[in-house]
């Protein structure tokens, strides 16, 4: 006798899904014969340790569905906040000032990534460089995914300082160009790849680099730097176009005032991906020992 849902849990579990491929045929499409599939044995234990099991690992599984479900809405209040927030719809309190229109060219200027550069000079030296992948995919730049280059003191490149931006060049859909990245801080020997290119403020207290990055995120930035996208197959922006594109933002305290409370959302969200991340690890763990027997569960006493 099997318990219908510890038999579930055994398929769907990673021994279960090795053992279920080694019976698997065909070539371009795979697929399980009915035969097979009757002959196919599952070890069970007795049938109230089996419900034991299935009982914990269904609370396991329903822990990770709400915490996909909690990420989910938060993902989706966080994307309201921003797309009110970065364009005027909604005004924190306090602030009740006209936005200003500017170009980015009227504060700042661009500089390129790093050049001359071959395959045998990446991942070793005492430089650091800031990857294509590391400016896509997060708003502040991770110091942790920097990769290593190396840079002879008489080379002719651009070092990346705290407080610039940093903008992919290229990408394969012209709604992914010009993703923005701040630069909260970094080495003194840290570069940029040769993929992106840099924004560096001459202008105190104009804009909010965290703001900007936020804003290039947005769907307002996001309009605004995929009309200027050229390109096929693969689409490029024009850091001269960028430079010259019409902005309105808000006034430097607002700008502020806006990135605070969206990094406050980035981070609750951060901190429910790794809560959701530790309980697949703790759910896959659970499943490995308790449907190989190497952890039986206990008879629970009087």
């Amino acid at each position: 006798m099997a318990e219908p849902r510890y038999v579930s849990q055994y398929l769907n579990c990673a021994q279960g899904r090795a053992r279920l491929k080694l019976i698997e045929t065909g070539t371009t499409m795979k697929h399980l014969n009915v035969g097979d599939m009757l002959g196919f044995l599952v070890p069970q234990p007795p049938i109230s340790e089996q419900r034991e099991i299935a009982e914990s690992l269904t609370d396991a599984d329903a822990l990770i569905d709400s915490l996909e479900q909690l990420l989910a809405k938060k993902r989706q209040i966080k994307q309201g906040a921003m797309q009110e927030l970065i364009t005027g719809k909604r005004r924190l309190p306090g602030f009740t000032g006209q936005w200003k229109a500017m170009r980015l060219g009227d504060i700042g200027r661009t500089y390129g990534g790093l050049t001359g550069k071959s395959k045998a000079d990446f991942g070793h030296g005492a430089g650091k460089y800031v990857t294509f992948m590391n400016v896509m995919t997060n708003t502040r730049t991770s110091l942790e995914a920097v990769e290593s280059v190396h840079v002879e003191p008489t080379e002719s490149q651009n070092n990346v300082q705290p407080g610039d931006l940093l903008f992919n060049g290229s990408s394969e859909t012209p709604e992914e160009v010009a993703f923005c990245s701040w630069v909260e801080d970094c080495a003194a020997n840290t570069f940029l790849n040769s993929f992106c290119f840099g924004f560096r403020p001459s202008v105190p207290d104009q804009i909010s680099g965290l703001f900007m990055a936020y804003y290039f995120r947005s769907r307002p930035g996001r309009m605004a730097v995929s009309s200027l996208a050229q390109g096929a197959t693969r689409y490029n922006i024009a850091k001269t176009a960028l430079l010259q594109a019409p902005l309105s933002l808000p006034a430097f305290d607002e700008q502020q005032a806006i990135a605070s409370i969206l990094s406050a959302m980035d981070e609750e969200l951060s901190a429910l991906e790794s809560r959701l991340t530790k309980a697949r690890a703790l759910k896959r763990a659970m499943a490995q020992a308790l449907l190989t027997g190497r952890i039986r569960l206990v008879e629970p006493t009087a």
